[in-house]
């Protein structure tokens, strides 16, 4: 039912202050300037607010059940951190303020900034940018700028494991690298030989996911980036599987040279419906010089931002950053302080307990290797009764979970990527892995019936190729 069902002429459900500005009306000024045709809804406060929470109570989240998405951690978020982010003298501060009446608010992001320093074993941190993907692109971007400013124009290769993030290549493509795949070897690590054979004087970094995205830790991080680091190469990391190691491992450490952290998937920010975000950036001392302006500092109690960086590769996005989504990660942070090493510790934890409880249903192609957050399964068994991953995830729908990340990695075919986090209690673990069992009994004796699936959702199944190719972005109404 769409909210014009519900309209009725006269009634209203908003109360405005008295104006202090010459009244127009709205609808006839929008009319004039944008619409020939423009209609409102016409409803009480109660029949928007019934029919709002009703729409919310259709939504697949975490607050009702699990999502276990592959190398998205949509984890449970502490309404204690959207508390603190909504305290007044944060949500209100004009981020045009002078930095005098804004210290609070910088030393807040002064004390994340050193504190993400030491979870990632790096030299500096930048908050900026506003989500992965542009923490990966300020990550080649200070690539790129290093390897210029030394002069060394021949780096014009990136290389990409088969097993990183879809993102990464991407990146490298659009800051003008050339793009070489490096493929992964039996044990679903980087294929070493292939990695040499491809690491040249033209090479100006590799992209690595450490968990990669097969769930498989790549144990010979420090020989990689000592290899780089011999042919003038960096070493940079996607940060989006952190959740694996927070507390537990620096990448910063193992040579890492650039990392961008996902607060808003390790650190607590809800990110379902693409945003907001946080991709904050870890960096080595050799990298340091290229941050983008402004960088914040302390000098004794005064905390400022710096915008003297000659060698800064420029402003990534307007004013600092997302502060709320900040303030979150620093609460997250600071309540478990010592103990911030149990959220990497429970999600492996519950990654190779979910992968026990659903051994023998799916295929493992990596059965030998043990997981870190996440695992990959394959339904290339199902097919022999014409039931594959997608028609998996559609069943899950109605068994009232959400679906994991399907059809990815490209490396496993019918691939299921599952990531528990360390949110999820053992009772939902084992009752996730008990509708799957249904799942799989159901394609063995009646097949076509996970055709038609999902059908307890309002949406039936749709076409995702029609839908993707011509989308209903508006709703039509009388």
């Amino acid at each position: 039912m769409l909210i014009f069902d519900l309209s009725k002429r006269g009634r209203k459900g908003y109360r405005l202050p008295e104006l202090d500005v010459e009244e127009i009306n709205l609808e006839e000024y929008l009319v004039q300037h944008y619409r020939q045709e423009l209609k409102f809804p016409e409803v009480s406060e109660l029949d928007a607010v019934r029919h709002y929470t009703r729409l919310s109570q259709l939504n697949y989240a975490t607050d009702t059940t699990m999502v276990p998405l592959g190398s998205c951690t949509m984890k449970y978020n502490p309404r204690i951190n959207e508390e603190l982010s909504s305290l007044e003298g944060f949500k209100n501060l004009h981020p045009m303020t002078p930095e005098e009446y804004a210290q609070g608010t910088l030393e807040l992001l002064y004390r994340l900034k050193e504190l993400l320093k030491e979870i990632g074993g790096f030299y500096e941190v930048s908050l900026q940018p506003a989500a992965g993907a542009q923490g990966e692109l300020l990550g080649l971007l200070l690539i790129l700028a290093y390897h210029r400013d030394r002069g060394n124009l021949k780096k014009r290769t990136v290389l990409v494991p088969d097993t990183s993030h879809g993102t990464n290549p991407a990146t490298a493509s659009l800051c003008g690298f050339q793009v070489l795949t490096v493929k992964s070897g039996p044990n679903g690590e980087l294929d070493w030989d292939d990695f040499k054979k491809k690491l040249t004087e033209e090479t100006a970094c590799l992209m690595i996911t450490n968990p990669n995205t097969l769930g498989i830790f790549e144990r010979k991080i420090r020989e990689i980036a000592q290899a780089l680091h011999e042919a003038d190469a960096l070493l940079y990391m996607d940060g989006a599987n952190m959740n694996a190691l927070v507390g537990v491992a620096q990448p910063g450490r193992w040579g890492v040279d650039v990392m961008h952290f996902n607060l808003h998937k390790t650190f607590s920010t809800p990110h379902g419906g693409g945003g907001p975000g946080g991709g904050a950036v870890g960096v080595s001392e050799r990298l340091e010089p290229y941050l983008p302006v402004p960088l914040i500092k302390r000098e004794g109690n005064r905390y400022y931002l710096e915008w003297e960086r000659p060698k800064s590769v420029g402003k990534l996005l307007a004013f600092y950053g997302h502060a709320a989504v900040h303030i979150r990660a620093l609460a997250y942070i600071l309540s478990y302080g010592s103990r911030l090493k149990e959220v990497a510790q429970h999600a492996v934890l519950n990654a190779r307990y979910l992968r026990k409880l659903l051994e023998g249903l799916f295929f493992d192609p990596y059965a030998h290797v043990p997981c870190m957050h996440e695992f990959v399964l394959s339904a290339q068994n199902l097919l022999r009764y014409e039931v594959n991953a997608m028609d998996v995830a559609k069943a899950l729908l109605d068994e009232g979970f959400y679906a994991p990340t399907v059809y990815f990695p490209l490396t496993v075919k019918e691939a299921l990527m599952i990531e528990p986090t360390e949110t999820e209690s053992p009772k939902t673990l084992e009752a996730f892995a008990d509708a799957l069992r249904r799942i799989v009994n159901k394609a063995e004796k009646e097949p076509h019936s996970l055709k038609k699936a999902p059908q307890k959702t309002p949406i039936r199944r749709i076409k995702e190729a029609e839908a993707n190719r011509k989308p209903v972005l508006r709703a039509s109404w009388a």
